[in-house]
């Protein structure tokens, strides 16, 4: 049996035989292969992770099948997450009691975040072969229902401005190891619209330093998980303090090696010293946290590619030049990202002639 709070660890007989593979005549490197396939990419397996347990824990409560589930039970659970106020639900306790138990969040999801639970929901199905319902009529319009109420547009990470990079650098104390790693990640992940989950696995031998630019091998990208190398560019500044190539070159320096993790955590030291870094990565969460303490709350880690799409747009670069950069598949994407929404700032209107 599958345990119904995490995703099944390897595909079952019943899996493969749903993707018309026989297990029994696959040898072990196809089995690998055929598991590597059906789970993604490891940020989206912990995402599903998570969203699956949220899901196992909402069935448990209101006495549902988790896997394989009925359209009644998906439908009752995207209206859950669509809920702006859920009620506390009712569980047995010790001794046959009834106890109220609050669900787990507080207010509506965005449509994106229900749309990747039901994605969560389907690979778990996938994963542990079982069949998703033959009909999802009923769904589809409760989740049309849900969009019309939430509304479609995406939440988007807030878009910071040169100015206001430039400033944070400023405020960075040099005469510190943070200070040096975290010039280097935020003009780095800025210059090069980096995702966080990039940052976070960038290694040093994958840095290229020419006399044009520094070069950045990516063996592997959320739109690229085939593992085609694919190169980032990032030129030399005119101003050192502010020049990500000159940075990352201090702080490759700094750390003392050729090889292993670039972005690494930095031990508290004593008043006296400078501190030593670590070899041990940072994490999404803390690279979230470090653009959030430099830049400010109301940033994250995405603000570092959003900003530089939205820049880029601003000072006339094609899409094209864009896309060489971010290695997005398409425009739209890109119109996604531009955060131009102000509408005294950006308006035809104020161009007429009049």
């Amino acid at each position: 049996m599958t345990d119904n709070n995490t995703l099944p660890t390897a595909p079952t007989r019943a899996a493969v035989s749903a993707l018309g593979i026989e297990l029994a005549r696959a040898s072990s490197k196809v089995a690998g292969f055929l598991e590597t396939g059906l789970r993604g990419a490891a940020n989206t397996t912990r995402a599903y992770t998570s969203d699956l347990k949220s899901y196992t824990q909402f069935c448990a409560l209101h006495g549902l099948t988790a896997l394989p589930a009925d359209v009644a039970t998906l439908t009752e659970y995207v209206a859950y997450l669509a809920t702006e106020k859920p009620e506390p639900a009712s569980v047995e306790g010790g001794g046959g009691e009834k106890k109220k138990r609050q669900q787990s969040h507080a207010g509506p999801h965005s449509l994106a975040t229900i749309k990747r639970h039901l994605a969560a929901i389907r690979k778990a199905h996938q994963l542990g072969g079982y069949p998703l319902p033959a009909t999802l009529d009923a769904l589809n319009i409760v989740m049309e229902g849900i969009a019309r109420t939430l509304g479609k547009r995406q939440e988007q990470a807030l878009a910071f401005t040169v100015e206001e990079l430039k400033q944070a650098i400023r405020g960075l104390d040099l005469e510190t190891s943070a200070g040096f790693r975290d010039r280097a990640l935020l003009l780095l992940g800025f210059a090069g619209a980096f995702r966080r989950s990039e940052l976070v696995g960038l290694n040093i031998e994958q840095l290229e330093f020419t006399e044009r630019a520094l070069l950045v091998h990516l063996r592997k990208s959320k739109t690229n998980q085939h593992g085609q190398i694919e190169d980032k560019a990032i030129f030399y500044a005119p101003n050192a303090d502010f020049c990500p190539v000159r940075s990352v070159r201090s702080w490759v320096s700094m750390l003392g090696r050729t090889t292993g993790p670039l972005f690494v955590k930095i031990p508290r030291a004593t008043p006296s010293q400078l501190a030593i870094p670590s070899t041990k990565r940072l994490s999404d969460v803390s690279i979230n946290k470090l653009v959030q303490k430099r830049l400010g709350p109301q940033y994250s880690a995405h603000s570092l590619r959003v900003s530089f799409v939205t820049v880029a747009v601003l000072r006339g670069e094609s899409h094209k030049a864009i896309k060489n950069q971010t290695k997005q598949k398409t425009d739209a994407m890109i119109d996604r990202y531009t955060q131009l929404n102000n509408v005294v700032a950006f308006n035809a209107a104020q161009n007429l002639g009049l």
